[in-house]
Parts: C-alpha cells; structure tokens; sequence
C-alpha cells in the first residue's frame, strides 16, 4: 500500500522486500513516473527471483534497490496474505502490462518494448495495436544472445530515450532483465518494467494457463506442462526450497 507522501509498504518474503500494493495504486505510480520521464525500475517476483535473491547477494540488492516489486507468483502473495496483508492480489506480469497498455492508449502515451525475438515483436505489435488501435508503440528492440558492446548499448539508450517512450517493457527473463534494468537506471529516462513471458503470452507464442488455473494459483502447473524439460528441474528445485523458507518464516513469527 502506498501512503499519500508516497512511502511504500514493504513486506519480507522469505527474505526479499516486496510491496504490498493494489492494482490500482501500481498502475497509479507507475503512470506518475511515465509522465515524468523518471528512471525507475520495477520488478514482478515470482518465486523464482525471491528464491533466487535469497541466495544470490547481488540479485537480492536489485530487488531492494528496485522501486517497486511485486508479488507475481500466486505463493508470494499468498505468503503475503499469510503475514497480515490479507487483500494483497497478485500482481502479474501479463495482466500489468495488458492493463497499463489499455490506459497508455487513451492518454497518448508512448511505449517501448524491449526484448525476445525480432519474430515475436512484430507479432506482438501486431497484436496489441488490434487490441488497442490507439496505443502509441514508440519503437522496440530486440537484443543479441551475447552482451552488447558499451558502444551498441549506448546507441540503444539513445535510441529509448529519443522515443519519448514513459514505459519500457522488458522481455528478457529471471534474472537477466533486472539486472538489466538496474544497470540502466538513471540511463533511459523512462519507467522499466520487467515482464517476462508477457511478450510471448500477448503474441500468442506461448499459450497462457486457463482462467480458472490462474485464478487457484495454478499457473505455474500450466508452464510446467508446457515446457517440462526447461521449467521441470527449476520449479521442483526452488518451489522446494520456497515451502521450506517459508515454513521456517512463518514458525519463527
């Protein structure tokens, strides 16, 4: 929840700071942010980033340092549920950009998107201009396999920050887009917002879990399905390790 000097609630899950905030109040600052130009950093936690955090130091800085972070994963809100914040709602990556698009495109907003293929983008542009016809996509980019020279990472921080882009959507995956996103701020004057799959759920490259799955927290079972061999090992490894934490947290209360 934010106050209305701005100050954030945050709450410790499993030892990762994430905010207890509404939908409406985080498409509300993050809005305030893309009309100012502010850099900013926003990070949507799933159980992977607040187990990942929780043993690497370095990731864990970018999730604290982030100016905002959410609780995606449907076991992160739930644990927030758990320590008191008994209307916290999970604050996805899909969901949070489908909807923040649907108001950029009523106030003439523009948008970047960053990240995946050059395939997927233009799908994706395809598709979100059907669905929203006014919404201005400033422009997109779609990055090497390998680490941009500081040169071409110079040219691409230019070319953001001519677009008059208030949002970059960033589609690199956990943990590699925040770190990319924390290196930046103070660089791309616009908010960054770390989405994941989000990209290749709205092109229709990856097909999105049922509502009623979503809605029982069950969607992670769904990726699961779709991709064992990548998905398989992670989630049987750290939702493991998340049940574990998160018994120890909530007996040490």
């Amino acid at each position: 929840m934010l106050t209305s000097a701005g100050a954030r609630t945050l709450v410790s899950v499993v030892g990762a700071p994430i905010d207890a905030i509404s939908w409406d109040e985080t498409c509300a600052v993050i809005t305030r942010w893309a009309q100012r130009r502010e850099s900013r950093y926003v990070c949507i936690c799933n159980v992977h980033s607040v187990i990942t955090a929780q043993q690497d130091p370095d990731f864990h800085d970018v999730i604290q340092e982030a100016d905002l972070a959410t609780p995606d994963g449907a076991p992160v809100a739930w644990m927030m549920r758990r320590l008191g914040y008994r209307d916290q709602m999970r604050i996805n990556g899909p969901d949070l950009m489908f909807r923040y698009c649907a108001q950029a495109a009523q106030r003439d907003e523009r948008i970047f998107l960053y990240g995946n293929t050059p395939e997927t983008l233009e799908t994706l542009q395809k598709r979100m201009h059907r669905a929203f016809p006014t919404l201005q996509i400033a422009g997109c980019y779609s990055p090497p396999f390998r680490a941009l020279t500081p040169e071409e990472d110079a040219e691409v921080v230019q070319r953001i920050n001519a677009s008059g882009a208030g949002t970059v959507w960033v589609s690199l995956g956990c943990p590699k887009q925040e770190r990319w996103m924390a290196a930046h701020r103070g660089r791309i004057h616009a908010v960054m917002v770390g989405v994941g799959a989000a990209f290749d759920y709205h092109a229709g490259t990856l097909q999105r879990a049922p509502l009623w799955m979503q809605r029982h927290g069950l969607e992670w079972l769904h990726r699961f399905w779709s991709e064992p061999r990548r998905l398989g090992r992670r989630y049987m490894i750290t939702n493991t390790k998340f049940m574990v934490q998160v018994v120890k947290q909530l007996l040490s209360r």
